[in-house]
């Protein structure tokens, strides 16, 4: 039996009470993942439990070789079970380890399994989820609509095919699928696919073509629907002249290789160019800074990107992050921006930030996002509203999301409902804030669901 109960991280009678009248049965709004639209629209059975739970989930494999396991059973040629129960295996020691809650909640809300899962019960878990999903003809769509979603935004580069999107729309599902607006790859411009990136845009010479070639596609991604673009950035870059960005993407577009610095130049201006487009299309922009990727150059050449060998970076970049925004501010060409830090160390100096440049123009239009990728955890997410009440107006917060490949994650907006239930219901019974039980249930939903609906204008 699972050690999961009906009160897990609910530690009083109020918190208990706000998430089971107030969160629980909230509608999801998960307005960034990276979900594969295709496979939404192609909404195939799934062969095995395997397919849904570890193929594509970088999150489950760090966790594995963080146990010795051999890569052959991670992302190799061993068989889909072999992988599964390994798995298990590594799980049941897990302890505290996001993935070991995750997982366990994922088995029970999708498979209505409550076997705790380790080495000795993987078989028996194997076999379960695999009848299970043979029985009721598991699809993506069935997944997302037993979620309670509403909305889910995919993250798409410039140069994606967009025809999938009216595709699914026309497919008549309960939820709605809206592409991201995503740049990072004509922003990398030290990447060795770049030129082949730039080109997927059509005849693009010069930095001006460049920027008339983004401005068409985010044109094109509006007439789907996109409300939204994401910009991802080790740290921001100071913002440099365009004849000096200009000169770096001249450099690329000759083939030559450009320095650590010169890259630099060209995300600064970029970074700087792609806020302002924003705004004038009224696109609110996912900033996520932090992330040091890469770091393993023998397996990014084995896997490639997005397999699980990024981490936390140090650059502290508060000061380029506020001549940005206040420059943007000063042209007023200042979108809604929500700030995804991976750094805790940083929580406050971005949330104190983002508090200089708010307007009457959204509430909260500058947001600080909530615990994401390493820090979305017991423990980062509860670091996270500590800061936020603190320094912030948590009635204001979008709440949380998913930032995840797999369709199984939905659960994580639980988890985290959970702990925001409990937050507030420690400081009511200690006699901390106002014990107005409806007050503070419109405000759990707000954060739950209404106030990303509201942002994002969907």
């Amino acid at each position: 039996m699972s050690y999961i109960q009906d009160n897990f991280l609910l530690t009083n009678k109020t918190a208990e009470k706000l998430y089971f009248t107030y969160a629980k049965d909230m509608p999801i709004f998960d307005y960034h993942c990276h979900l594969p639209e295709k496979q939404i629209l192609e909404n195939k059975p799934f062969n095995d439990v395997f397919e849904i739970w570890l193929a594509g989930d970088h999150y489950k494999w760090r966790l594995m070789r963080n146990y010795g396991v051999n890569e052959d059973l991670i992302t190799g040629n061993a068989s889909n079970k072999e992988k599964f129960l390994t798995y298990c295996r590594v799980l049941g020691s897990a302890f505290g380890n996001p993935l070991y809650h995750w997982s366990q909640v994922e088995l029970k809300e999708f498979f209505n399994c409550e076997i705790e899962i380790n080495e000795e019960n993987a078989e028996l878990i194997w076999d379960w989820c695999n009848e299970y999903i043979r029985l009721n003809g598991i699809t993506p769509q069935k997944l997302i609509e037993q979620s309670n979603v509403t909305h889910l935004f995919t993250t798409n580069e410039i140069f994606d095919d967009l025809s999938t999107f009216p595709a699914i729309a026309s497919k008549g599902y309960k939820f709605k699928v809206i592409p991201a607006f995503r740049a990072d790859k004509i922003m990398n411009i030290e990447a060795e696919n770049y030129n082949g990136f730039v080109e997927k845009l059509g005849a693009v010479a010069s930095l001006s073509d460049l920027e008339e070639a983004i401005e068409t596609r985010l044109q094109e991604f509006i007439k789907v629907g996109t409300t939204a673009a994401d910009v991802a950035l080790q740290s921001v870059y100071p913002i440099s002249e365009k004849a000096h960005a200009e000169a770096v993407f001249a450099k690329r577009r000759a083939g030559e290789p450009v320095t650590e610095r010169e890259s630099e130049v060209f995300k600064g201006y970029l970074t700087y160019f792609l806020f302002k487009l924003y705004a004038k299309y009224g696109i609110a922009t996912e900033l996520h800074v932090g992330a040091m990727r890469n770091n393993n150059a023998q397996m990014l050449k084995k896997l490639g990107l997005d397999t699980g060998y990024d981490s936390i970076a140090e650059e502290n970049s508060i000061k380029y992050m506020s001549r940005l925004f206040d420059r943007l501010n000063s042209e007023n060409s200042l979108p809604k921006t929500i700030v995804f830090n991976l750094n805790p160390k940083m929580n406050a100096e971005i949330m104190t930030l983002i508090g200089c440049f708010q307007s009457d123009e959204a509430k909260g239009k500058m947001q600080y996002g909530p615990a994401w990728w390493f820090l979305d955890n017991k423990v980062g997410m509860e670091k996270h509203l500590e800061d936020l009440t603190a320094t912030g107006h948590i009635g204001a917060f979008v709440g949380m999301l998913t930032d995840s490949r797999s369709l199984l994650s939905y659960p994580r907006h639980h988890y985290f409902r959970r702990i925001l239930c409990n937050y507030f219901g420690k400081m009511m019974e200690n006699g901390e804030m106002t014990t107005d039980e409806k007050l503070v249930g419109k405000v759990v939903q707000d954060i739950c669901y209404y106030n990303a609906i509201t942002y994002l204008g969907v």
